[in-house]
């Protein structure tokens, strides 16, 4: 029988959604699930070090999150051709739109959500200014058209693109925090440890380490490796189809140094634990051993497309840790995939009873 999307279908009060971070980045609670006893016991995020064994390796996703929602306007309909030193030159705009950045195709191509999506045709072009009044710093064209909000955008040549979206740019805070972003959200919604800038939202199981914290895990002879998977798209789409097996999922960007796949491919071979950090380094990791016949992980870069669900067989992660998850979800079925889905299922009704916070500034979980 196939498996449905309404199976990973829990209750949750609206209240237990995060909307803020709370002070301490390592205060969270954690709930600790062993999947094979099927039992669970509530924690603190403090507690992590200690439950970690000294030959462990942890696997963290050391990317970047980036200012990529910007406000715009578009440019009339009959607009003439723009001035090349004044870009808004015989234009009239009109229409504020919303554009958030979820990939990047080439130099100057990204794929994005564009609201109001439906009145954003092909050939539009979209100003973006530092402020209401202010002159239009980047412009994009729209060349192509998705679904579902999807648009691809060229931007006009700037000489340091990336400068000016961390100049205009908000945080692209996921869509059930209910606020505006604020400069504090730039801080508190990246890891401690982010390098590779490229996600448009955050590895969020990775939110709660500190330096301190890290420093703990060293102490304790845990083996570190980091790898990258920025976070796009997929992120902010539900699951269209009912049964399960018919959904995919959109691609990601990843990459592997060859220092991190000698470690993951060394503790394997001594059949030490890899503890994966967030469901993104689980779908990195698993991603590229399903590329080798042998499980082997290859350095390198690509893009990984993977969707786990129950039944998926696991070839590296032996534990992860991981923040609770939207019902139905992709991400809540590849934790069932990795627990048992009644393991889950009941956990988070545990949760939920016990108080704790859900989704991306919320508390978490430590399975094993």
């Amino acid at each position: 029988m196939p498996v449905l999307v309404s199976e990973f279908d829990f209750h949750l009060p609206p209240e237990l959604v995060a909307q803020r971070p709370i002070a301490d980045r390592a205060g969270a609670r954690m709930l600790h699930l062993s999947r094979a006893m099927g039992s669970f016991a509530d924690r603190h995020f403090r507690d992590l070090p200690g439950l970690l064994r000294p030959d462990d390796l942890l696997v963290l996703n050391n990317t970047r999150v980036f200012p990529a929602r910007l406000f715009g306007h578009r440019a009339g309909v009959h607009a003439q051709p723009v001035s090349p030193n004044n870009p808004a030159a015989g234009q009239h705009l009109r229409g504020k739109v919303e554009v958030l950045l979820t990939r990047q195709l080439a130099e100057h191509e990204w794929l994005a959500l564009v609201h109001p999506g439906r009145k954003i045709g092909v050939g539009e072009r979209i100003f973006f200014p530092a402020d209401a009044e202010g002159e239009p710093l980047l412009q994009a064209e729209v060349v192509a058209r998705g679904t579902f909000g999807e648009r691809t955008l060229r931007f006009a040549p700037v000489a340091d693109f990336f400068g000016v979206v961390e100049r205009i740019g908000h945080v692209p805070l996921p869509p059930y925090i209910d606020r505006p972003d604020t400069e504090a959200d730039r801080e508190r919604y990246q890891t401690v440890f982010a390098r590779d800038r490229g996600s448009v939202a955050a590895p969020t199981a990775g939110l709660h380490f500190t330096p301190e914290i890290m420093e703990a895990i060293r102490a304790r002879g845990v083996e570190t490796a980091e790898v990258t998977l920025h976070v796009g798209l997929g992120t902010f789409q539900p699951l269209r189809n009912d049964v399960v097996e018919e959904n995919k999922l959109h691609r990601e960007a990843y990459s592997i140094s060859p220092e991190a796949a000698a470690a993951i491919n060394r503790a394997k071979r001594a059949g030490r634990r890899v503890v994966a950090v967030g469901t993104t380094t689980v779908r990195t990791l698993e991603f590229c051993a399903a590329q080798s016949p042998e499980g082997v992980i290859q350095p390198g870069r690509g893009d990984a497309d993977i969707f786990i669900y129950p039944g998926f067989r696991f070839r590296v992660v032996d534990a992860l840790l991981t923040n609770f998850h939207l019902p139905k979800s992709s991400l809540l079925m590849l934790v069932s995939a990795f627990a048992g889905r009644e393991n889950v299922l009941r956990a988070y009704e545990h949760a939920v009873q016990e108080r704790y916070h859900f989704f991306s500034y919320g508390d978490c979980m430590f399975v094993e």
